[in-house]
């Protein structure tokens, strides 16, 4: 099983163009959430559970990843997971489901572009091409970065 500074590492590799950069900050935030609220708005039995469960559950399998790789990358992505799980249920109760879905998909649509276009400025093929675990190391490369900028000399 690979580290998490060995995934880092190889992201890191794959993202070295500062425009790519920058298009991963500004999209891979939204697409986080996009995934969180399309989960959200998938219909979950009353009896079962609560509207969001399923999001829930994709969040805590998530976190349950990182945490076997990097538990200080684990703890500061529940905080951002719970933050954006708070947002999801609100605009849930404001929008109700169907237009939160639409809203979902719009802003995957459009991060995901954002983002493919940043690999045209850096010349290479999305990492998750090569391996759909990079789809996790992606909101973990950026945690690690903030984190360092707040000052956190270990993140992994």
């Amino acid at each position: 099983m690979r580290d998490m500074q060995s995934w880092l590492d190889s992201y890191s590799g794959d993202h070295q163009n500062p425009t790519n950069q920058r298009l991963h900050w500004l999209c891979v935030p939204p697409i986080v959430w996009s995934v969180i609220a399309l989960l959200w708005t998938i219909p979950v039995p009353v009896s079962f559970a609560r509207p969001g469960a399923w999001a829930v559950l994709a969040m805590v399998l998530a976190f349950y990843w990182y945490w076997k790789h990097s538990r200080r990358l684990a703890a500061a992505l529940l905080i951002t997971f719970a933050l954006l799980g708070l947002l999801t249920n609100l605009l849930f109760v404001v929008l109700g489901a169907a237009s939160l879905r639409w809203l979902a998909v719009g802003v995957f649509v459009v991060a995901w572009i954002g983002q493919f276009i940043g690999h045209k400025f850096e010349g290479r093929r999305p990492s998750f091409l090569t391996d759909l675990s990079y789809l996790l190391i992606g909101p973990a490369w950026l945690m690690a970065k903030l984190l360092r900028k707040l000052g956190f000399k270990q993140t992994v």
